[in-house]
């Protein structure tokens, strides 16, 4: 009895630790709560190779499944420590305390850390440390002439004290995340209250046939709802448009700037679809998408402030982006500069950016993954050289160059279908940012390859849907895929993982004919 007890008083105690946490928290920045900021530190320091099973595995949700982790790990340690407690009151309590510094330090060390974001872990760990050493007390064996049974202990007052802990801890926690959505309160409004201007250069509309209409592939446009999401955020930034600020400076840039929301607003507004792509998307993969985006030049924007390509004499070859998160985005300069629709982006699909993607601002450079061109949440724009700094993701070993890879997706039949004998439409997207798509090719069972029809052309910048009607015979059959970029480069059979600069090969899926 005494031992569950001990138990029980670890998971209380823990559970003070985290919800008074998360209360001051609110005061300091939501990103500094202590599982907020083990998560960030486990992310910087996992293996790409681990990164890329989790993204592949669990997706989207992959956060998720690391903070439920997290709260997993954290509980078998409270278990533990309460049964420490149970024999040392005082070592409990330092085990407590320890936890607590491993959360400061974790904050700290993260790339946007700072000194105040050790206070949550650390006024956390000393109210979890005080709540351990009082409910252990509760625990102590009364001894003969007390008035508790012999070898009892006062199980009513630590009914009493734990049940008082824990009420005292779910307030906490309440208020921490009233006090947390007050603060957000203001970023929420100014996107809420956002008007888009009128763009000064609107995109083409996009052309009759372009969307094929065929049941079970990807729509043209994708919503922002189902646009797929990859960054290394547990908790997403809530930015005020009113108070964001870009910087613009570094090396080669002789009229330093610093831009406000309203700033951009002023200059011509430039709308564009284009479609972006994840270096984590395996063949096949969902971490591609196709919206129209709405924003600034960012090439402007830097001969403004002086900057000159590599091309033209400029000293810098690498423009690194600063997410309010902390994250780091090299792009190629040369890239951002020749022309292609490299925008600052402020709207998605005819709405302010999501959170989630980037509200206020975000970079989107057609032709490069993600990785290194895609920074969301962006407050800084540093000119460097490659040479002189290596971004969040190159550190890790990825590519600092990473043009995206032409690849196809066969969408419909999926794999393992059963669909009955006769025509068959096989058909998915194709994309090659930059240099757009002219031929998609199907086979059958390693057989003699099969132009596919394509959608209207949209734009180099843009995918393309592409369908087959395949004669089906009944059996199990493998369908292939294979696309051709506007250079004249069919996409290699050749298969890689996606690391380090995206994966290839052809898509595949086996269906049963019935």
């Amino acid at each position: 009895m005494r031992a569950a007890c001990a138990a029980l008083s670890g998971v209380i105690a823990g559970f003070c630790a985290l919800a008074v946490a998360e209360l001051a928290a609110a005061a300091v920045r939501p990103e500094a709560g202590p599982v907020t900021a083990v998560g960030g530190a486990v992310i910087d320091r996992t293996p790409p190779a681990l990164k890329d099973f989790a993204v592949r595995n669990f997706g989207t949700n992959d956060k998720l499944v690391l903070e439920l982790g997290i709260l997993v790990i954290l509980a078998l340690f409270a278990v533990a420590v309460g049964l420490l407690a149970l024999r040392h009151r005082l070592a409990g309590a330092a085990a407590v305390l320890v936890f607590g510094a491993v959360g400061a330090t974790a904050a700290i060390g993260r790339p946007e850390g700072r000194v105040p974001d050790a206070l949550p872990s650390v006024v956390g760990a000393l109210v979890g440390a005080g709540v351990l050493y009082l409910l252990a007390g509760r625990l102590v064996p009364a001894r003969p002439s007390g008035s508790r049974a012999a070898g009892g202990f006062d199980r009513r007052g630590f009914v009493v004290a734990a049940g008082v802990a824990a009420v005292a801890s779910a307030g906490a926690g309440l208020l921490g995340r009233r006090l947390t959505s007050a603060v957000q309160a203001g970023a929420e409004a100014s996107r809420r209250d956002l008007k888009l201007p009128v763009p000064g250069s609107p995109a083409p509309a996009v052309p009759a046939g372009a969307d094929l209409d065929v049941r079970g592939v990807s729509p043209f446009v994708t919503p922002a709802e189902d646009f797929y999401r990859v960054d290394t955020a547990l908790v997403v930034p809530r930015v005020d448009a009113g108070a964001w600020r870009l910087r613009i400076h570094g090396k080669g840039v002789t009229r330093p700037v610093t831009l406000t929301f309203q700033d951009l607003l002023r200059r011509e507004v430039v709308e564009r679809d284009i479609t972006l792509t994840c270096v984590s998307n395996e063949v096949g993969g969902p971490y591609v998408g196709n919206a129209r985006w709405l924003g600034v030049r960012l090439a402007a924007l830097l001969r403004e402030a002086g900057v000159r390509p590599p091309s033209e004499g400029g000293p810098a070859d690498q423009l690194v982006a600063r997410s309010v998160d902390g994250m780091t985005i090299g792009t190629p300069v040369e890239d951002v500069m020749d022309g292609r629709d490299a925008l600052l982006a402020f709207g998605m699909n005819g709405e302010p950016l999501p959170f989630e993607h980037g509200f206020p601002v975000r970079m989107v450079v057609p032709g490069l993954y993600g990785y290194v061109s895609a920074c969301k949440w962006v407050k800084d724009i540093e000119l460097t050289t490659f040479d002189a700094y290596d971004a969040y993701w190159v550190k890790r070993t990825w590519s600092r160059r990473a043009p995206v890879k032409t690849q196809a997706r066969i969408d419909t039949p999926r794999p393992f279908a059963s669909p009955k004998a006769g025509t068959v439409p096989v058909a998915g997207v194709a994309w090659a940012q930059h240099r757009g798509i002219t031929r998609v090719e199907v086979r059958v069972d390693g057989g003699p390859w099969h132009p596919a029809r394509l959608g209207a052309p949209a734009g180099r910048d843009v995918w393309r849907q592409w369908v087959w009607e395949w004669p089906a015979t009944p059996g199990s059959h493998t369908l292939e895929v294979r696309a051709t970029d506007g250079t004249g480069a069919t996409q290699t059979a050749r298969r890689a993982g996606t690391v380090p600069d995206g994966a290839t090969g052809w898509h595949s899926v086996v269906v049963d004919v019935s």
